[in-house]
C-alpha cells in the first residue's frame, strides 16, 4: 500500500499581521487512481495559537513543512488505514437475499 499525503489547503486567520488560526486540509491517497486498491480521503484540522497549538507569526514566515508538521498525521494515519481496510482490503459483504426461499411446512 503506497500512501501519499498532500497538504491541499492552508487557510490562515490573521490578527495584527500574525496568523492566529490555521485551517488545514490534507489529502491521503492509497496507490494510484485507476488501481483496484485506489482510495482517497481528506482530513481537516483547525488549530489556534491561543490554545497552544502553535506560535503566532506572520503568514509569510511559514513553510510548507511547518504547516504539514502541524497536522495530526499519526492520528490520521490510523483512521486512513482503517478506512482502506474496511473499503479495499476487507470490504463488508452483505448477505444475499434468497427471494425464492419457501417457508417449511
Amino acid at each position: 500500500m503506497a500512501v501519499t499525503k498532500t497538504l491541499t489547503k492552508a487557510v490562515p486567520g490573521e490578527k495584527n499581521s500574525k496568523v492566529e488560526v490555521w485551517n488545514l486540509e490534507m489529502t491521503y491517497e492509497n496507490d494510484s487512481e485507476g488501481d483496484a486498491t485506489y482510495y482517497t480521503s481528506n482530513f481537516n484540522v483547525s488549530l489556534v495559537a491561543a490554545d497552544g497549538d502553535f506560535t503566532a507569526k506572520a503568514k509569510a514566515d511559514w513553510t510548507k513543512s511547518q504547516l504539514e508538521a502541524l497536522c495530526p498525521t499519526s492520528e490520521w494515519d490510523v483512521v486512513f488505514a482503517s478506512q482502506v481496510d474496511s473499503v479495499i482490503t476487507n470490504p463488508v459483504v452483505n448477505p444475499v437475499p434468497d427471494n425464492a426461499y419457501s417457508i417449511p411446512s
